[in-house]
């Protein structure tokens, strides 16, 4: 008689769960293929959104930065309006306005010698956030509301040149 010794229920244990995980060794193929094409729906839908997020954030960008130069070149002209800014600096043909965006950057000097310094109303020319560079298209005051070119007498207002449209159907340089 073989006598036989009985397995103790710690290696049972080992041994049932070893042989109960051989037949999930992995995922099958139409598993993959399900989790794939979901994965594939999702990203489709999220794509337009997020370009739609960008362009709405670039719009965004150029009302700020127009904003901000335009509140530049009114603050020029009543600069120039009261006196502040005069002499020299100013050409009465201008109708007060500046003769070109880098003379907000660049500044004049004031009037009144003891205000000490250079008055400047832009640190930098901003870029265009359609176009990618600091090229804007401006218009001076002689010139017609609808003119494309700018006459060169003077800063009146500033667009942008790009000939896209907004998501609200406007056209950018019409801002």
């Amino acid at each position: 008689m073989i006598l036989r010794r009985t397995p103790s229920p710690r290696s049972l244990r080992r041994r049932s769960g070893a042989d109960s995980w051989r037949g999930f060794a992995g995922y099958s193929f139409v598993e993959l293929l399900v989790v794939s094409s979901i994965l594939l729906i999702l990203a489709s839908a999220v794509a337009p959104l997020a370009q739609m997020t960008m362009q709405r954030q670039r719009e965004t960008e150029l009302r700020r930065v127009l904003r901000e130069m335009r509140t530049a070149i009114d603050r020029y002209k009543d600069a120039v309006d009261l006196g502040v800014i005069g002499g020299t600096d100013i050409d009465p043909d201008n109708q007060g306005y500046p003769p070109s965006l880098g003379t907000l950057v660049e500044g004049v000097e004031p009037v009144d010698e003891n205000a000490g310094g250079v008055l400047r109303f832009l640190r930098r020319i901003p870029i265009d956030p359609m176009t990618k560079s600091t090229d804007w298209g401006l218009r001076s005051y002689q010139d017609d509301p609808d003119a494309t070119r700018w006459g060169g007498d003077n800063v009146y207002d500033v667009y942008t040149r790009s000939r896209g449209t907004a998501l609200d159907g406007t056209r950018y340089r019409d801002w």
